[in-house]
């Protein structure tokens, strides 16, 4: 039918059904369909535009670039011909050429910007498409994306956009920050991956270094971050092939969020806020202030675990005048041949300036540096697999001074060399050192009374400086009981004298695992005297309790979780455990937590949320309550698992020592008690109690106490899991009372279910072989 045919009254319809069509956005370009000033290209979710734009009214520049098309407040996140915008006003045209390219021109034709894809010939059927995740692409008819604007960024990471921290591919490396806040222009201020490294992401001014975060440590999720509203933001660490990329991603409805290196040098992660119709600003760098690149000065760190953090000097520096401007000096010279040692600093963003030592043990990486004089130290870590190089290790080895240092909770351990009696005095920082008169260790009180009571009636034979027990007549221990000491026989009673019946007058300290005091022996040795609290656990099957302190079970708590989110929720399919414990996590010799024995694992396919056994495998203690009475499980139940794991790594008790607690029948339910009555600081294990961020300690006890309550959706998803432990700002819900399980041993034959069950009640798991 044509216009002459049309009745009159279907003629204003017509025209206007035209009027629709001429100005309904598109999302793409071809060599037919140019682009001209007026027009823009819409994602086809709305989010993103692309088009002509100048940064204010009062200038006649214009560029193309991309923004978000869904926000009140004009906000660019790619610029084309960001050095070369059309001047005097006049129109440009963005076109798509026969050869595959992308060509920005003025109304002169002078071509201001172009893509360079060396397409000798033209294909038909090439298109330019703006995708749902602002990312602008050539594509062939083919699908094949040959150029993507994700790999030319100008200032801002979206999310899925990778950043890449190797430098031996074709892809631009850097943000590179606008001039001002209306000039799009590269300005001095850049971001990307370190070229002398591909370990870490820096920010630079002009030549110089700015900002530097701490080389990768094999972490494949280094961030995740969740809102009150509920979003999650999770900062990864990716291969493709063998070169690494920072990438981020975001929950499924979350609002619009991009990472974006400001004019001022500033790198940020802003939200939008729809009420306030703003961004917020979510987190920056460098922040705090003290963490700009080596503004500590050499051997000096910046300390952010402070309430207001500052410089300080690493252990066995001092500072080198009245302030950090020059750094800090050694309190000893190193001696080398010999005469050196490590200290060990944990939570450390260990120091730029180091060489990547490549296919080494952790022994090698120690070896590497103590033979040659002149290293500082190294740091050492096993890379996650993912990458197809065999050498999955991270030996870094430093050659002089130790600059931009830093401590963070999530830092990792630093070897620092230091002449070796320095690194005694560091490592004793905290004891009391007292005269010990003629050899004599005196032991500690719980050691003394066992003593006293256990051998007291032995006669002790004094010859010159040591001191011989007299023959047993138990033949098992004439080993033990001809064995020469240099100990002395001291009773309870005489210690009671010696301190003043551990009078305060006569306390020097007190640590983790009690108070210190001074006294006098009978014949005037002076000596000092540890008496341990009620609920010490110091002795001979504690020793090693030392060795993990606060932090490092902060970590292990840390590790567990990611890797359980990585197994609920990154990984491709849904993995279930089933059977974590203890005795299924291992640590490495950064104490890196690995979660291990996947022989009871399932796996979830497609929108699979739960199901069903009629075998139920485990080990008793850590299974949930409907796993273990219903055979349901899902990744609730991995979380009850982790709760119970979380509470023996706070408390040093482990869900089978029930005999340990008085009056609960788990320590489940010793826990929900303390927590109730609001003295929850009784369970943490008396090793790390005056050591310890109590508020820290007891956020993970009240986690614990959320993650084993008895209805399966009251406990946490495992990303928000993570997220409370990584934000200590975060509210915390209130947990409701838990279901206790009394001990009891299970007699398989006597059940009377329709389903076996197969639970281990000595830490050892039973295994079915079953198909998954």
């Amino acid at each position: 039918m044509s216009m002459t045919s049309l009745p009159v009254f279907l003629l204003p319809i017509f025209v206007l059904l035209s009027l629709i069509c001429l100005c309904k956005s598109d999302d793409r370009l071809s060599p037919a369909k140019p682009l001209s000033a007026g027009d823009k290209l819409v994602s086809s979710n709305g989010v993103f535009a692309l088009g002509f734009f100048s940064p204010t009214n009062s200038t006649a520049d214009s560029y193309i670039g991309i923004w978000y098309n869904n926000v009140t407040k004009r906000t660019y996140v790619w610029v084309a011909n960001r050095d070369s915008p059309i001047t005097s006003g006049s129109p440009g045209k963005l076109v798509v050429t026969n050869n595959s390219n992308l060509v920005v021109s003025d109304s002169q034709g002078r071509t201001r910007w172009t893509t360079m894809n060396n397409f000798t010939s033209g294909t038909t059927g090439t298109s330019a498409i703006l995708l749902n995740s602002g990312n602008f692409v050539i594509r062939l008819p083919n699908g094949t994306d040959i150029w993507q604007s994700f790999h030319h960024p100008t200032d801002t990471i979206l999310p899925g956009m990778p950043l890449p921290l190797s430098t031996n591919d074709d892809l631009y490396t850097r943000l590179v920050a606008w001039r001002g806040p209306d000039d799009p222009a590269t300005s001095n201020y850049s971001m990307g991956g370190d070229s002398s490294s591909d370990l870490q992401v820096v920010i630079w001014n002009g030549t110089r270094p700015y900002w530097r975060r701490s080389p990768w440590n094999g972490e494949l999720v280094t961030a995740s971050y969740q809102s009150s509203t509920g979003f999650i933001m999770t900062l990864r660490i990716v291969y493709r092939g063998d070169d690494l990329y920072m990438t981020f991603t975001v929950s499924d409805d979350s609002p619009s969020m991009r990472m974006t290196l400001q004019y001022t040098g500033m790198f940020q992660f802003l939200v939008w806020n729809r009420e306030s119709s703003s961004w917020d600003v979510f987190t920056e760098q460098p922040s705090p202030s003290c963490d700009q690149y080596a503004y500590c000065g050499p051997f000096g760190y910046c300390d952010a675990t402070e309430a207001v953090p500052k410089c300080s000097c690493l252990s066995g520096f001092e500072p080198d005048g009245v302030n950090f401007s020059r750094g800090c000096r050694r309190k000893e010279d190193l001696r080398c041949g010999g005469g050196d040692n490590f200290l060990t600093l944990r939570g450390m963003k260990i120091p730029d300036k180091f060489v990547y030592v490549r296919n080494r043990s952790f022994d090698q990486c120690r070896a590497e540096c103590s033979r040659s004089c002149v290293c500082t130290a190294y740091a050492y870590a096993n890379l996650q697999n993912g990458s197809t190089s065999d050498d999955l290790s991270r030996c870094l080895i430093w050659l002089g001074e130790l600059v931009d240092a830093g401590k963070f909770r999530d830092g990792e351990n630093l070897y620092l060399r230091l002449a070796s009696s320095t690194v005694a005095k560091e490592s004793n920082v905290l004891k009391i050192v007292l005269p010990i008169i003629a050899g004599i260790l005196i032991l500690t009180c719980v050691s003394l009374v066992w003593i006293c009571k256990s051998r007291g009636k032995r006669r002790i034979k004094e010859t010159k400086d040591t001191y011989t027990r007299q023959p047993s007549k138990n033949p098992k221990s004439n080993e033990l009981e001809n064995e020469t000491i240099e100990l002395p026989y001291i009773c309870f009673e005489d210690v009671v004298t010696a301190t003043g019946n551990f009078s305060d007058h006569n306390m020097l300290g007190k640590g983790g695992f009690g108070k210190v005091y001074k006294g006098w022996l009978e014949g005037g040795n002076e000596v000092a005297v540890k008496r341990l609290s009620k609920n010490s656990g110091q002795g001979a099957d504690a020793t090693r309790n030392f060795v993990l302190d606060w932090q490092t079970r902060f970590k292990v708590i840390k590790g567990i979780a990611r890797g359980l989110l990585y197994l609920h929720q990154d990984s491709r399919l849904t993995i279930i455990h089933r059977d974590l414990k203890a005795s299924n996590v291992l640590l490495d010799a950064e104490m890196n937590p690995k979660i291990s024995d996947f022989g009871m694992a399932r796996i979830f396919g497609g929108n699979e949320q739960q199901a069903n056994t009629v075998r139920v495998v485990g080990t008793y203690g850590y299974m949930s309550p409907e796993y273990a009475m219903e055979g349901s499980f899902s990744v609730k139940s991995d979380t009850y698992s982790f709760g119970v794991l979380l509470l023996e790594i706070v408390s040093g008790i482990k869900i089978s020592s029930s005999h340990l607690i008085m009056d609960f029948p788990s320590l489940i339910a010793y826990a929900w008690s303390l927590w109730k009555d609001g003295n929850a600081r009784e369970l943490v294990d008396s090793s790390i109690t005056e050591t310890c961020p109590l508020h820290e300690v007891l956020r993970c006890i009240q986690l614990g106490l959320l993650c084993v309550q008895d209805d399966p959706s009251a406990r946490p998803l495992m990303s928000s899991v993570v997220f409370m432990l990584e934000n200590e700002t975060a509210p915390l819900p209130t947990p409701k009372e838990p279901v206790y399980f009394r001990q009891r041993k299970y007699e398989v034959e006597d059940q009377r279910h329709d389903y076996d069950q197969e639970i281990s009640l000595n830490g050892m798991t039973m295994t079915m072989q079953e198909g998954r």
